[in-house]
């Protein structure tokens, strides 16, 4: 199986806000901007998986269109790490003694009261071994850069303990747009 994972858009807020699971918009000229750089690169006539969150849904829908994708279907299960009572809130607004504690336990702290990394790492495996087991070929997934990092880690990871924490420990480095192909054996 083939994965063709595909992070959105800039989605419209500021700078240094922390955002997870908030519903936040994309300008159209964004997807048209997003969907055009990668649509190249991608299968036609294969199925669309989608993030339920409006960054996701735009650029899915104009990718599955273009595609002549036979369907397109949201799953909560892409869905970015809440962050609770952190979410659009700015960086710098968050207590540093609770960014401290997430960082002394990535995998098992809920920033916010939200989330654990594990808890979104137990989602994404499960995701992940019902594509394995679908008999799908190729799949289009538009998700956040969350969820990716932890697809990329269920390559070689089978418990959400070890995604999360591996995951974890990996620096951010995935753009806005951009396309990770992931062969999945």
């Amino acid at each position: 199986m083939r994965l063709y994972l595909i992070r959105h858009g800039k989605p419209e807020v500021d700078m240094g806000t922390c955002y997870g699971s908030s519903d936040l918009a994309i300008c159209e000229r964004e997807n048209r901007r997003v969907a055009e750089a990668i649509l190249p690169s991608l299968p036609r006539g294969v199925p669309v998986l989608t993030s339920p969150l409006r960054r996701c849904r735009g650029l899915a829908e104009a990718i599955a269109e273009t595609i002549h994708a036979p369907e397109i279907v949201q799953d909560s299960r892409l869905a970015e790490i809440h962050f609770g009572d952190w979410e659009m809130r700015t960086w710098d607004a968050i207590p540093r003694s609770e960014i401290d504690a997430w960082a002394a336990d990535v995998v098992h702290y809920r920033p916010g009261k939200g989330e654990s990394v594990l808890d979104v790492a137990t989602r994404v495996r499960r995701f992940y071994d019902d594509m394995r087991s679908s008999g799908i070929a190729d799949v289009i997934v538009v998700c956040h850069a969350g969820t990716i990092r932890l697809l990329q880690q269920c390559l070689s990871h089978s418990l959400p303990s070890d995604i999360a924490h591996h995951a974890g420990g990996v620096r951010h480095t995935i753009r806005y747009g951009e396309l990770i192909i992931l062969d999945c054996p």
